[in-house]
């Protein structure tokens, strides 16, 4: 689909903070636009890594996880975790109750939130459009 778009897209697989070093100096050394992080455990775990490494290659990134923004990350786009866990426990309480786990149909996200940091996005020289601001659901100022 991303062709369809005009866009390239290039995965990066790493299994380690060096690989993480290196493969993210290298993108940003090509024509690259711009990094799409998403979530894992190594991207959680060393997101604070992750959000600095694109701050000093001043590669605008969008994560999955309003996380790695609070970490000071340019943007993030993806599901309200906290939601999730809601419907989680939902899901608890009906097996707690009885149900059969295999009985409960597999639900996918039903919010989605977007976060902006504009102190990153000032820190990159980036203006972001009074429309995406209007947008987000919450602006780190």
């Amino acid at each position: 689909m991303a062709p369809s778009f005009g866009v390239e897209v290039t995965p990066i697989n790493v299994r380690d903070t060096g690989e993480m070093e290196r493969a993210i100096a290298a993108f940003a050394h090509t024509s690259r636009d711009g990094l799409i992080v998403t979530a894992s455990a190594l991207t959680v775990f060393h997101r604070d890594l992750i959000v600095t490494l694109a701050a000093r290659y001043k590669l605008p990134t969008v994560y999955v996880q309003r996380l790695f923004v609070s970490s000071g990350g340019l943007i993030s786009y993806g599901a309200n975790v906290v939601d999730q866990y809601r419907r989680a426990a939902n899901y608890v309480d009906r097996i707690l109750k009885g149900e059969k786990p295999a009985d409960l149909p597999v639900q996918r996200p039903t919010k989605y939130e977007l976060v902006i940091n504009l102190k990153a996005a000032k820190a990159m020289g980036l203006e972001i459009p009074p429309t995406l601001l209007a947008r987000a659901d919450e602006v780190i100022e």
